[in-house]
């Protein structure tokens, strides 16, 4: 009976312990993300809003979200920094996928009339 309550703490602290330790974890990559921001970087910010940075300051950032109009936010506002696929390159699967449901919509019209 003496080695229950015991065993009962053990069982609360562990699984605190890990969360508090994965929770710092991601805090740090975070942060590291938002000290290593550079101009030209394609942005997307804690509130959702898609940017590209024009210029840095010790605390805050100027995003562009629309040509020629400029936003002043936090570094602590930024949640990602985006990686831009090159536009116009599909992949062979994802062109493959398309044609045939293209043509199976063809199809479906053509014997409903």
């Amino acid at each position: 009976m003496d080695f229950l309550f015991p065993l009962l703490i053990l069982a609360l602290l562990v699984p605190m312990f890990f969360g508090i330790r994965k929770q710092k974890r991601e805090a740090e990559k975070v942060s590291s993300m938002q000290e290593s921001l550079k101009v030209g970087d394609s942005v997307i910010t804690t509130s959702g809003l898609y940017g590209t940075i024009v210029d840095l300051d010790e605390t805050t950032v100027d995003l562009e979200i629309a040509e020629e109009v400029v936003t002043t936010w936090l570094r602590q506002a930024i949640r990602e920094v985006r990686v831009e696929e090159p536009v116009g390159e599909e992949t062979p699967a994802a062109t493959d996928a398309a044609v045939e449901e293209a043509v199976d919509q063809t199809e479906t019209r053509l014997t409903k009339d």
